[in-house]
C-alpha cells in the first residue's frame, strides 16, 4: 500500500461521529436509568408470561 492511498478508515467515519455526538434540542431526552429500568421490567414481564 502506498502512502498516497486513502483507505477511508477513520477519516470517513469522523463525520458520523461528529453528527451523532451533536446534541439536538428537539431530540427526546431520556435518562439512561429509565432505559435500564424499562429493560428489567420488560424482562420480568416476559418471565411472568412464560410461567403463566
Amino acid at each position: 500500500m502506498s502512502s498516497g492511498e486513502n483507505t477511508g478508515g477513520l477519516m470517513s467515519s469522523a463525520g458520523l461521529v461528529r453528527y451523532f455526538d451533536a446534541e439536538d434540542r428537539n431530540a427526546i431526552q431520556i435518562d439512561p436509568k429509565t432505559i435500564v429500568a424499562f429493560g428489567v421490567f420488560f424482562g420480568l414481564f416476559i418471565q411472568v408470561l412464560n410461567v403463566v
